[in-house]
C-alpha cells in the first residue's frame, strides 16, 4: 500500500474518522487492474495519523472475529504477512480492504486480491479496491467491512459515514445501518445473497474451466444463463442444459412415461409403471404392477414428490398425494431393491458415475434422530443450498411423514449402528450424499447408459440407474432406469463425499469447443481524444470490404454489418457487450472513451488490437484526471489488455501515445504522418527492425500512404484519392486513414481489399455523420462536424485555408460542452477567429454544472481577445436557433462551417433549409448575450 504521511495538519482533518467519498464497480478490466473490482474512496480523517499498531485491542480483536485473516499473505507474500502488517502498523483503509475480500470467502465466493492507493495531493484519503465474483455481493461486502472495522475502533475514533453508497440498490440487503454491528448476522446476510446472485456449482464449474481455456464468458440474467465466447462462436449454457441441448428432447425427457416408453422399444430396462389422475387409480396400478412399487410426478425434478418402497394402500394413497403437490398427472411404477446411481452422459460419452446415498443418520443408542441430524449438520462440508460441497439435513413434513411410516419420529432414539434413512430420494439437494464409483461401472452398465442419452437425444444428460451392485451387469444382477434427466447437476461429481473428484466440464467445454474451433472473434479497440469515430468507421469499412459481418459502436450509435440498431453515444462497456453478444458479428470494431473505461472499465477482457490514435488536453479536471499524463494512463489501457498474439498500435507522432509501448500487448505497430526522409529516429528504427508500420510520403505523386512490414516497402494508396480526405487537404482524416491501414494490416486484410475500401470511403452523412459531412444543395456549401476541443478545431482551421471560397464569407457557428476547462474554452474561441469571418457562439444544452451562457461567453472572450471583430461576432445560445441563423445569414458562394452535437437533427435542418426566401436576421448581439449571461 501507498501513503502519504500528508502535510495537513490534525486540526485540519475531519472530526469524523471514516467518510466514504464515492463508489465505483468495474465490470471488466480497468485503471487499477485487469479484474472486475469495487473501489470505494476512503476518508480516514483522524485515523490518518493512527496505524493499526496504535489501536488498542484493534489487532486481536479483528483476528478474533476472523481467524480466517490469518491466511492472508498480503506483499509479503505469504500465510500470515497480512498479520504482520496489522501489528507493525497499517492504515485502515488497507485493512478494510483485506476485511472485504475474506468476508466474500467466508460467504462462499473466493476472491483474494485486492489494494489500497492514496488519492494523489489529497492527504489521509484513499482508494481501496478489491476484487468480487458477484457484483452484488462484493458491495455488500465493503459495507459490511466497514462496520465491522468502525466497531473496533476506540469510542472516540468511531462514526462511519457515507458506507451506505456501498450498499446494493437492486437487492433487499435486510441489514440496518443503524442497528449495532453484528457479524453472525450481517455473515448470514452476505450467504444468503450468495445463495441467491452466484452462479450454481454445475455453471459455476462451466464458467471457471471456460476462464482456465481462455474461453471469455458474460453472464446474460440473474440466475445461471451465461453466455461463452463472443460474437458468431458463442455457445450459452443455463447450469448443464446447453445451446446444442435440442429442445425436443429435453421436453421428452420430463416426461417421464414418454421416456420410459422410448426405452422399452430399444431394450433398454425400465420399471413397469402407469400415469394415473387420482389416488383410486394410483392404487388399482400399484395392485396390477404388484407391491412394492413408487409414485412420482410425472414431470418433476430434483426428487421432489417421489415416494419410494410403498407396500399397501395407504401408502400409495399418501405417495400419490404427495406426488400430485409437484404436477397434476402421477407415475406408479414398479420399485427396484438397490443401491440408486447417476451417470452422466456428454456428447454420448459416460464421464462420471456417482452412488447416491439419501440423507441419513446413525444411530449410537444415546441421542435422539434431531440430535444426530444436528450433529451430521456441524460438518463444516455442509451448507445451505448449493453453497457447500454437501447440504444439510432439514427435517420437513416429508422426513416427518416418512419416520412415522416406520414408527418413529424425530425424538426417537435408534440403537447403536443402526441407519435411518430420512429421504425417499438420494438427492444431494435434500442432504444426501455421493460416491464416485465411475471406475468401477460395468462396462454394459455404461453402454445401457450412453444408449439411453442418445436414445432421448440430449447431448447432457443424467441417467438414474437402480442397480444393487454397479460393478456387475444390470442384465445379471437386475436393475433399471428410472430417470433420464435434461440439465442434471454437477456437485455429486465435482465434489464427491467419498472418492474421486471428476472434472465434469471439461468434456462439455470439449463439446461446445471442440479442438481447433475458436470461441472468439477478433476485437478492435479504438481510443485516442480526436479521430476514434471517424477512424473505427474506416476499419468497419474495409472489414464490410473483406467479407465480414462487423459489429461497431461510435459516439452516434451501435451499427451490425452497417445497420444502425442503437441511437447515441455507444462508446462505452454496455454498448461493447451489444456488439460482443450478436450472434451474427464476425469483427468487433470498438470506439472505446475515457468515460467508458473510468466508470466500469472495459467490456472485454482482451482485445486483438488496441490503437491509441493521440492524446490531447480534452475532458481534463473530471473524475480525478487533472493532466494530460493521467488521460495517458486512462487510454493506455486499451493495449495494456491486447493478447499476446495481437498487436498494439500508437501514434508514432505523439509523444505520450508512444510511451504506451513500454506497457502495450502484443506486437507493435506505428502510424505516422511523418515517413521518409522526415521521419523520426524512433520510426526509422521501428522500421529497420522490420516491424509494421503505415506512413504517410511525400512522392512524385503527392502524399502517398505506404506500408512497411518485415522490411518492405508497399505503397497503398494516395491520400488523394480517399473521398474522406477531401482531396488530401483534410489530414485529421489522412492520419485517420493511416491508423485505419495498420489496424487492417495487422489482421491481414489483403492489400488490395484495403486499398478498395480507402477509395470508397467518404465523410457522406449516410457513411460518416458528423465528420466533415458536406453539403452542396445550397447556393452556398455547407459543412458539418463534430470538432469539440482546440486540437479537433485546429485540424478543421486548416482545412478551411484550403476551402476558403475565393470570393465568399466563411460562416462558423461553434459550441463547447460545459465539462470543459475555461481555457479550453476560451481556445476554441481564439482559434475560431482565426478560421471564420462571421462567428455564431451557441451553447450545448448539456451545460454540466455551468450556468446558461457561461460558457458561450468564455468563447466569445477567446475570440474577441484574439482581435476578432465585435460586428462579425453572435452570441445564440441554443443550437438550432444559431444553425437557422448561420443559414440566414450565408449568401451565395459562403461556405457556412457547424460545429453541433445534435448531428441528425442539425443535418435534416440544413437539408431541408429554403434558401430562396432567408434574409439574414440575427436575433442577438454580443452586448447583449455577455450581459444575460452573467444574471443567469
Amino acid at each position: 500500500m501507498t501513503h502519504i504521511s500528508g502535510a495537513a495538519s490534525k486540526a485540519a482533518r475531519s472530526s469524523t474518522p471514516l467518510v466514504v467519498l464515492e463508489t465505483q464497480v468495474y465490470r471488466g478490466p480497468n485503471v487499477y487492474g485487469y479484474d472486475p473490482m469495487v473501489r470505494f474512496q476512503l476518508d480516514l480523517g483522524a485515523l490518518e495519523d493512527r496505524p493499526s499498531n496504535t489501536l488498542p485491542d484493534f489487532t486481536d480483536g479483528l483476528l478474533a472475529l476472523l481467524p480466517s485473516l490469518h491466511e492472508h499473505e498480503c506483499s509479503l507474500g505469504r500465510p500470515g504477512g497480512f498479520v504482520e502488517r496489522l501489528r507493525e502498523g497499517t492504515w485502515i483503509g488497507h485493512v478494510t480492504e483485506h476485511v472485504a475480500l475474506e468476508l466474500q470467502t467466508l460467504a462462499g465466493t473466493r476472491v483474494d486480491h485486492g489494494k489500497t492507493r492514496s488519492v494523489k495531493n489529497r492527504p489521509g484519503v484513499y482508494n481501496v479496491l478489491y476484487t468480487y465474483r458477484e457484483e452484488r455481493l462484493g458491495r455488500l461486502a465493503g459495507f459490511v467491512a466497514l462496520r465491522l472495522v468502525e466497531s473496533l475502533l476506540p469510542a472516540d475514533l468511531r462514526g462511519l459515514q457515507g458506507a451506505a453508497r456501498l450498499l446494493p440498490s437492486d437487492v433487499d440487503t435486510r441489514l440496518d445501518p443503524e442497528a449495532p454491528f453484528d457479524l453472525e448476522a450481517e455473515l448470514g446476510e452476505l450467504r444468503r445473497l450468495a445463495r441467491q446472485h452466484t452462479l450454481g456449482p454445475t455453471t459455476d464449474s462451466l464458467v471457471n474451466e471456460a476462464e482456465r481455456r481462455g474461453i471469455p464468458y458474460l453472464r446474460i440474467d440473474d440466475a445461471s444463463l451465461v453466455q461463452l465466447g463472443y460474437g458468431k462462436y458463442q455457445r450459452q449454457i443455463r447450469a448443464s442444459l446447453t445451446s446444442m441441448t435440442p429442445h425436443i428432447a429435453t421436453e421428452t425427457a420430463s416426461d417421464k412415461d414418454l421416456t420410459k416408453k422410448l426405452l422399452d422399444r430399444v431394450g433398454l430396462p425400465v420399471p413397469k409403471g402407469v400415469v394415473v389422475r387420482d389416488a383410486d387409480e394410483a392404487v388399482r396400478a400399484a395392485k396390477r404392477i404388484g407391491y412394492p412399487v413408487v409414485t412420482k410426478p410425472l414431470d418433476g425434478n430434483h426428487g421432489r414428490g417421489v415416494s419410494l418402497d410403498l407396500r399397501s394402500e395407504e401408502q400409495v394413497r399418501h405417495g400419490f398425494d404427495e406426488a400430485r403437490t409437484h404436477g397434476r398427472r402421477v407415475v406408479v411404477e414398479r420399485y427396484f431393491v438397490g443401491n440408486d446411481h447417476r451417470v452422466l452422459v456428454v456428447n454420448g460419452e459416460v464421464i462420471a458415475v456417482a452412488e447416491r446415498v439419501p440423507a441419513h443418520v446413525v444411530g449410537d443408542g444415546k441421542h435422539t434422530i434431531q440430535e444426530l441430524v444436528d450433529e451430521v449438520n456441524r460438518d463444516p462440508r455442509r451448507g445451505n443450498g448449493h453453497e457447500n460441497v454437501m447440504t444439510r439435513i432439514n427435517i420437513d413434513s416429508h422426513v416427518v411423514d416418512l419416520l412415522a411410516r416406520a414408527g418413529r419420529s424425530p425424538v426417537s432414539v435408534p440403537e447403536a449402528g443402526e441407519i435411518i434413512f430420512l429421504r425417499d430420494t438420494a438427492n444431494i439437494s435434500t442432504g444426501g450424499t455421493a460416491v464416485d464409483r465411475t471406475d468401477v461401472t460395468h462396462p454394459e452398465n455404461v453402454t445401457i447408459a450412453r444408449r439411453a442419452a442418445q436414445v432421448i437425444g440430449l447431448d447432457v444428460a443424467g441417467i438414474d440407474l437402480i442397480t444393487p451392485d454397479i460393478t456387475r451387469s444390470v442384465h445379471e444382477v437386475g436393475g433399471a432406469i428410472v430417470e433420464v434427466n435434461a440439465a442434471p447437476g454437477f456437485r455429486m461429481h465435482l465434489q464427491p463425499s467419498e472418492g474421486k473428484a471428476r472434472n465434469v466440464a471439461g468434456p462439455v467445454l470439449d463439446m461446445l469447443f471442440p479442438k481447433g474451433t475458436p470461441c472468439r472473434m477478433p476485437i478492435v479497440a479504438i481510443t485516442g481524444t480526436n479521430g476514434k469515430t471517424t477512424t473505427s468507421r474506416m476499419v468497419a469499412h474495409i472489414f464490410k470490404q473483406a467479407g465480414k459481418t462487423v459489429g461497431l459502436t461510435t459516439s452516434t450509435g451501435i451499427y451490425i454489418d452497417g445497420e444502425l440498431v442503437v441511437s447515441g453515444d455507444t462508446t462505452g462497456p454496455k454498448s461493447a457487450k451489444v456488439v460482443l453478444m450478436d450472434p451474427n458479428v464476425e469483427v468487433a470494431v470498438l470506439e472505446t472513451a475515457r468515460g467508458g473505461i473510468l466508470r466500469e472499465g472495459l467490456a472485454f477482457d482482451r482485445c486483438d488490437v488496441g490503437a491509441v490514435l493521440n492524446i490531447q488536453p480534452d475532458h481534463l479536471g473530471l473524475k480525478g484526471i487533472e493532466t494530460i499524463e493521467d488521460l495517458a494512463w486512462v487510454k493506455s489501457l486499451v493495449v495494456e489488455v491486447v493478447t499476446d498474439t495481437g498487436t498494439s498500435i500508437l501514434n508514432a507522432d505523439d509523444p505520450l501515445t508512444l510511451e504506451m509501448r513500454e506497457r502495450a500487448g502484443g506486437q507493435l505497430a506505428l502510424f505516422s504522418m511523418h515517413g521518409g526522409e522526415r521521419a523520426p529516429t524512433h520510426l526509422k528504427a521501428h522500421i529497420a527492425s522490420g516491424g509494421l508500420a503505415v506512413v504517410r510520403e511525400t512522392t512524385l505523386l503527392g502524399d502517398e500512404l505506404v506500408m512497411y512490414d518485415g522490411g518492405q516497402r508497399l505503397p497503398i494508396v494516395r491520400a488523394r484519392d480517399i473521398p474522406a480526405t477531401l482531396g488530401g487537404f483534410a489530414t485529421v482524416n489522412v492520419q485517420n486513414a493511416l491508423a485505419a491501414s495498420v489496424i487492417a494490416l495487422a489482421q491481414n486484410v489483403p492489400l488490395p481489399v484495403l486499398r478498395t475500401a480507402l477509395t470508397t470511403f467518404t465523410t457522406s452523412f449516410e457513411q460518416s455523420p458528423g465528420r466533415l459531412n458536406l453539403y452542396e444543395g445550397h447556393p452556398f456549401r455547407v459543412l458539418l462536424d463534430y470538432a469539440h476541443n482546440p486540437t479537433g478545431l485546429e485540424y478543421l482551421a486548416d482545412l478551411v485555408a484550403h476551402l476558403r471560397p475565393p470570393h465568399g464569407r466563411v460562416i462558423g457557428v461553434v459550441g463547447v460542452a460545459g465539462d470543459r476547462r475555461d481555457e479550453d474554452m476560451t481556445r476554441m474561441g481564439e482559434l475560431a477567429a482565426t478560421a471564420f469571418d462571421e462567428l455564431i457562439v451557441r451553447e450545448d444544452d448539456y451545460r454540466r454544472g455551468r450556468r446558461v451562457g457561461e460558457g458561450a461567453r468564455l468563447v466569445m472572450e477567446g475570440a474577441l481577445g484574439a482581435g476578432f471583430a465585435q460586428e462579425h461576432l453572435h452570441v445564440i445560445l441554443p443550437e438550432h436557433e444559431a444553425v437557422d441563423a448561420a443559414l440566414r445569414l450565408a449568401r451565395q458562394g459562403d461556405l457556412v462551417i457547424i460545429l453541433v452535437t445534435e448531428v441528425e437533427n442539425v443535418w435534416e435542418r440544413i437539408r431541408t433549409f429554403d434558401s430562396s426566401n432567408t434574409p439574414p436576421r440575427l436575433p442577438q448581439d454580443p452586448a447583449r448575450a455577455k450581459n444575460e449571461s452573467h444574471r443567469a
